[in-house]
């Protein structure tokens, strides 16, 4: 499935579900846009990722900047825009929102200053569900979304289970799986696919920072009808099948990646 005219953006490529997207579909021939947000030693080894890349033969661009802010966004899509004149019919096949950038913290408690704040809470949305329908639309705007593009966002089991501290995250999941939704349908007429990744609990750089995480890791391991915990290469692998014109029909759900750990009642 060799193409040298299929690109993919990457919202928040630089590790764990991106990271593995972005390899996979390199393997695939896709190049690959990736917007990150990283300093320090973090940068370095983003920009090593982007070299590793093109050893597989592929055209990188990273963007190291928020992938919620107005104007960067534009400028990466206008930067693509120009990029496209000198391509050969350039394919934007896939789109992928990975940002994990939220509010870990409690809605309620007895120290005011623990509590989720508003702007807390508005960024968390901003970040983790708002900024797909901003970057679907503008890329729908400068016609850059084509017939079989694949949108893909994200979530996780706390869009509908409650998880200690994961309040602003889980509102934000439940969010972007209705913008998902919303969005399948009002771009269905140009044949134009959206889908929610429902990814099991998965060790990442973001996971971690919930409280009690390894703990949760663990009992969905021994939990899991396969005996192990999600990785980023699973979700990798589902979505490298989904962007498929074969699989052109499959928009507007929430797939499940998981190996069956959500059809049992165990994580509280």
């Amino acid at each position: 499935m060799h193409n040298d005219n299929f690109f993919a953006l990457i919202l928040g490529v630089s590790s764990g579900f991106g990271k593995a997207a972005a390899i996979e579909l390199a393997k695939m021939g896709y190049n690959i846009y990736g917007v990150h947000l990283d300093m320090g030693s973090s940068k370095k080894r983003v920009e090593e990722f982007a070299e590793q890349l093109k050893i597989l033969g592929v055209k990188v661009k990273f963007f190291n900047c928020n992938a919620a802010d107005d104007t960067k966004r534009k400028e990466i899509i206008n930067q693509i825009k120009e990029d496209f004149k000198t391509e050969i019919n350039p394919n934007l096949r896939v789109l992928l929102h990975s940002l994990a950038f939220g509010s870990i913290k409690p809605f309620f408690s007895t120290n005011i200053e623990e509590m989720t704040t508003k702007r807390q809470m508005e960024m968390t949305m901003d970040v983790m569900a708002n900024s797909l329908l901003y970057w679907t639309q503008d890329l729908f705007v400068e016609k850059l979304l084509a017939e079989n593009s694949r949108i893909f966002a994200m979530t996780s089991i706390g869009s509908r289970r409650s998880m200690l501290n994961y309040g602003a995250i889980s509102a934000a999941k439940a969010a972007i799986e209705a913008i998902v939704r919303q969005i399948a349908v009002e771009l269905a007429p140009y044949k134009i696919t959206a889908n929610s990744i429902r990814a099991g609990l998965t060790d990442t750089p973001a996971a971690k920072k919930i409280p009690g995480f390894s703990k949760m890791l663990q009992f969905a391991k021994e939990h899991n009808p396969f005996l192990r915990n999600t990785v980023p290469e699973d979700v990798a692998k589902a979505i490298s099948l989904l962007v498929d014109e074969k699989f052109y029909w499959i928009t507007g759900e929430v797939i499940g990646v998981d190996g069956g750990e959500s059809i049992l009642n165990f994580i509280e």
